[in-house]
């Protein structure tokens, strides 16, 4: 992307997201709205939150792994007024750390505003924001190589100008076996560049949605060579306004969705899911999910029984530390059977909101 048009993108998102939006009832679309309720146990840190804190919360569902966090150090980028902090915050306790980012002056300025509320409210303050730009990243001298648990992000991606960059460093900033846990909008083809340039549409989350594949191919040369789609629910522009530009420019077979992703940081990945015959037995102690764990859309493991697995998964599950005690592992690497049944390379969205779909998932965190 050149240059000028990426300062262009920034300054525009700045306008929009520090002027121009007071509240999330600002919005021109519900791509960046969450699209369903939280947990209980999320609702109830949501209600410690300072009511500013909330109310310029402009982003998807909170985008955080469902294991238990205490003790971990996250990193929030685009926190905005600081919401996602200050949940995480409770989550991961007075021996975490949580770190927010963001390039948007008066978001940070909200979110430093509760800091004191929050860390009387929490009994301890573990909470930092920096101001910086998310392709930028290594600007930051806090951020260290190797810190972090657990890197979330909530409809942020889209804004940014050089998405590669911010993978690349992501990467870098995990802990081995950390990962990159975030939701976003995506689109079944590329985005044009006459939608690109209306700030509108990007201010929005949707011009600068990434073409599906082409985010997953920018995630493995990153190094996160296994992305996991957790949940995912196509969007729906209501605004009749922006819905009727993407028509008149002649893109009205784009579509766009939410969905919620999962980066590892497992040098042992394979490009494909391989086969060795392995199975895991998820022994139901993670907290808040005894009867069953939920890894990505096709990987949900029930307390007791043997699920086959192909050998990123295994990995997955072995080389993270919240992870791999709550978990038996069956076999070894020592024969390759092929491919795992079920990979494939097709659009892995639905195409109709769970909502109205038996069996499915309720719908993305995001957007």
């Amino acid at each position: 992307m050149a240059p000028l048009f990426a300062d262009e993108i920034r300054a525009s998102v700045q306008q929009y997201y520090g002027k121009e939006l007071k509240t999330s009832d600002d919005l021109k679309t519900n791509a960046c709205c969450t699209a369903g309720a939280p947990p209980k146990y999320i609702r109830e840190c949501i209600k410690n939150l300072h009511e500013s804190t909330v109310a310029k919360y402009y982003g998807c569902g909170l985008c955080l792994p469902s294991y238990d966090l205490t003790g971990c150090s996250v990193l929030d980028l685009g926190c905005g007024a600081g919401r996602d902090v200050y949940i995480a915050s409770q989550l991961v306790g007075p021996k975490g750390r949580v770190v927010g980012v963001d390039m948007t002056v008066e978001l940070l300025d909200a979110a430093r505003e509760q800091k004191a509320y929050h860390a009387e409210k929490f009994g301890f303050d573990n909470t930092e924001f920096y101001q910086g730009y998310l392709e930028s990243l290594s600007d930051i001298e806090a951020l260290e190589k190797g810190s972090f648990d657990v890197i979330m992000s909530n409809c942020v991606m889209n804004l940014c100008t050089d998405k590669p960059a911010v993978l690349k460093a992501c990467y870098e900033l995990l802990k081995p076996g950390g990962e990159m846990y975030f939701s976003d909008v995506y689109a079944n083809q590329r985005v044009p560049m006459v939608l690109q340039k209306d700030s509108t549409l990007w201010g929005e989350c949707l011009s600068g949605a990434l073409y599906w594949n082409d985010f997953v191919n920018m995630a493995k040369k990153a190094g996160f060579s296994d992305p996991r789609l957790v949940e995912d629910a196509p969007i729906t522009i209501q605004n009749a306004g922006v819905r009727d530009t993407v028509v008149r420019e002649g893109f009205g077979s784009l579509k766009f969705y939410s969905a919620t992703y999962r980066l590892f940081k497992v040098e042992e990945l394979e490009p494909a899911c391989e086969d060795y015959g392995q199975a895991v037995i998820y022994k139901g102690t993670i907290p808040r999910m005894q009867s069953e764990f939920k890894l990505d859309k096709g990987d949900v493991f029930e307390t007791g029984k043997v699920h086959p697995v192909g050998g990123n998964t295994w990995y997955m599950l072995e080389k993270n530390p919240q992870l791999k005690s709550h978990f038996s592992f069956i076999g070894d690497f020592s024969r390759h059977y092929g491919i795992f049944e079920g990979c494939g390379t097709s659009l892995p969205y639905d195409k109709q909101s769970s909502s109205s779909t038996k069996g499915r998932s309720k719908g993305a965190s995001c957007c």
